[in-house]
């Protein structure tokens, strides 16, 4: 069960301002299907995670994302995915429909974030963010939050923390002027 590992990224999402209060969710792909954080949830404290089905409808308690995270692992391979709700992530998605980084560790690191539509818990944001997500490891929903899918969690907290940083400097630098780049 990887409610530890949870609580681990959770801290950090949490202390890092990339979630607040109970927003946000965490996956762990098994051999079964994934295990999610519950409904509701809190990332930074201990609340025993959801398996969820690779196929079908998830059981009572699952995040409401879980159709996105369901998505994700039917596609792609990865073994971990972080959702977050970092502020300037959030607010580039709003006027921007592609984000470019101009620091260096974004650069670096993902050069091009898309911004997709859907709204939250929906098929729709889930065939979104599954379609973007097969080409880089981190899309933003537009108005709603980053997802991250990585070999593991720290690489995905990792990203998530990079979309963040990504657009704060975006934000300073004076580029969320309605400017596509």
């Amino acid at each position: 069960m990887p409610d530890q590992e949870f609580v681990r990224i959770g801290k950090r999402l949490f202390s890092e301002g990339l979630v607040g209060g109970n927003f946000g969710n965490i996956s762990l792909r098994t051999a079964e299907g994934f295990y999610i954080t519950r409904t509701g949830a809190y990332l930074d404290v201990p609340g025993a995670p959801v398996l969820v089905p690779f196929d079908g409808p998830a059981p009572a308690g699952a995040s409401s994302e879980y159709r996105v995270h369901q998505a994700i692992y039917r596609r792609i391979e990865h073994r971990a995915i972080v959702h977050a709700h970092p502020a300037h992530a959030v607010a580039a998605s709003v006027v921007l429909s592609t984000i470019v980084p101009v620091d260096s560790e974004g650069e670096m690191l993902c050069p091009e974030i898309p911004v997709v539509g859907g709204a939250p818990g929906t098929e729709e944001l889930a065939e979104n963010v599954a379609e973007a997500l097969e080409k880089r490891p981190l899309v933003i929903a537009r108005g709603h939050g980053t997802f991250a899918a990585a070999a593991d969690l720290d690489r995905a907290y990792l990203l998530t923390s990079l979309a963040e940083h990504s657009c704060r400097v975006l934000a300073y630098s004076g580029f969320f002027g309605g400017c596509n780049r």
